[in-house]
């Protein structure tokens, strides 16, 4: 269950109640849920393609 994992929020998350994400990380996978939402939906990444999906945004 993702709600035992130990979220981290976005350092761009103002303490305004903005738009936020929080991620989770386990040994294979990318957990991404909307912090305002945490009940909400949850995607699931495995860790390899969550890497090269930053490594893109970096460029």
């Amino acid at each position: 269950m993702t709600g035992d994992l130990p979220w981290r929020k976005s350092s761009y998350s103002g303490s305004d109640g903005g738009d936020c994400v929080e991620v989770a990380h386990t040994a294979t996978t990318v957990h991404v849920r909307d912090s305002k939402d945490q009940r909400g939906p949850v995607l699931s990444v495995p860790s390899n393609q969550w890497a090269a999906f930053i490594e893109r945004l970096a460029r």
